[in-house]
């Protein structure tokens, strides 16, 4: 007897093809769509225009090192942006960044060998680290390219000064700096750096009252560069302005504390006015700023021995001409006798014969006459340490009475 087959259930038949088909569904659709657990989410990339807005309001806050990391950031996201390696460079010479400058300069010019900015800027760095000649080069190459380019020739117009300041320009120097100055005014009177460019022309040429009133309006344009903040205080210390200079030189040391200028500046301000304590205090942050610098030593110095403290001038003036070991351990290597240098060697050998040390004095004595025979200042210095030393020698300090053993000496009154 055969045994009867089942019939087939309909519903079972539609509930497995339904579970088929949603097996097919969440195999196709659903798991691609579904991240792979562990794996961070990806975050949105920013675009290049937000990482260039917080560069320029980091810039304008004075906010240096985040501007640099946010102009780094944009040039990652978009390398052929021309104009962002532009931005960047110009904000790097403001801040004394010379070299990285140059190439961010470079880097444009690479881009576009015709673009005015990046050449003007490139000259400028170049200038700034007294390369001259290839920067006057760069300068002329972005004033052909656009004549019209005010910050080319405000460029121009500082680097001229620097140059004339460093005693390197020729005959024309000072009138193309004047020329330039002006064409950066008259293109563009809007920008800080033309107001600063025409400063440093009007302070070159001795026009400290006018120079004043062009640092105050780069000022008021950009209050957190601590540059501009130094030059108006040093035209207002040879006005004679010495409360507001002090004022300048303590907001460039707000700005930038680790570097040694406004220390100085400061104490030669105080200096000028005859307070030497604050001199000498001023002078001493300066070298702990910078303690193998020689030049440094060489500012103490000369406030000891403008207070006539002979002792503690020789001894910070032997350091600036001679060098040596300081005693924090920093090397200070000794400056060359030459025509920046010869007075404070005088001061240091007029020092050395006030604390009767004449053999070294009077071997300085003889070595400024051969240097600088000709130079009337430098001879009556010369002759002052021979004239000090004869005095000692006709003069000798009397010889204090030995003590008798085995007492002391009595303590000096105060």
């Amino acid at each position: 007897m055969s045994r009867r087959k089942k019939r087939a259930n309909p519903l079972r038949l539609i509930i497995l093809v339904a579970l088929v088909g949603a097996a097919l569904y969440v195999n196709q659709v659903v798991i691609p769509a579904t991240p792979p657990l562990f794996i961070p989410t990806p975050t949105p990339t920013r675009s290049p225009d937000s990482f260039l807005a917080d560069a320029r309001t980091a810039a304008g806050e004075g906010k240096y090192s985040q501007a640099v990391a946010s102009y780094t950031a944009a040039i990652q996201a978009d390398p052929k942006n021309i104009n962002t390696y532009v931005e960047l460079a110009r904000l790097q010479v403001l801040y004394g960044d010379f070299e990285n400058a140059v190439v961010n300069a470079e880097n444009a010019i690479l881009l576009n060998p015709n673009h005015s900015l990046a050449h003007a800027v490139r000259g400028w760095g170049l200038g700034r680290q007294g390369e001259y000649l290839p920067a006057q080069t760069e300068l002329d190459k972005a004033i052909a390219l656009d004549g019209g380019n005010a910050l080319a020739y405000a460029f121009q117009a500082e680097v001229l000064s620097q140059q004339q300041n460093e005693g390197k320009g020729d005959l024309t120097t000072v009138d193309k700096a004047i020329e330039a100055s002006k064409k950066a005014l008259q293109f563009g009177p809007d920008l800080m750096e033309t107001h600063r460019a025409r400063g440093l022309v009007l302070e070159m040429t001795g026009n400290y009252t006018e120079a004043i009133a062009e640092f105050e309006q780069a000022v008021a344009m950009n209050p957190n560069l601590a540059d501009l903040h130094l030059a108006l205080g040093r035209n207002y210390k040879a006005n004679d302005i010495y409360d507001k200079a002090v004022d300048q030189f303590a907001r460039a040391i707000a700005l930038k504390s680790d570097d040694p200028e406004p220390y100085v500046e400061t104490a030669l301000t105080y200096l000028k006015i005859g307070e030497y304590a604050k001199a000498v205090q001023y002078a001493q942050q300066a070298v702990q700023k910078k303690p193998d610098d020689p030049l440094l030593y060489g500012y103490l110095g000369t406030i000891y021995f403008r207070q006539q403290n002979y002792n503690s001038a020789a001894a910070q003036l032997r350091l600036a001409t001679r060098g040596g070991l300081t005693d924090t351990g920093a090397q200070v290597p000794g400056m060359l006798l030459d025509s920046n240098t010869m007075y404070i060697y005088a001061r240091f050998g007029i020092s050395l014969a006030y604390t009767g040390q004449c053999g070294e004095a009077l071997q300085i004595s003889q070595a400024l006459i051969k240097a600088f025979p000709d130079d009337e200042t430098n001879v009556i210095n010369a002759q002052e340490m021979v004239n000090i030393c004869k005095d000692i020698a006709a003069n000798p300090a009397p010889t204090p009475e030995a003590t008798p053993e085995g007492t002391s000496e009595p303590t000096p009154a105060p």
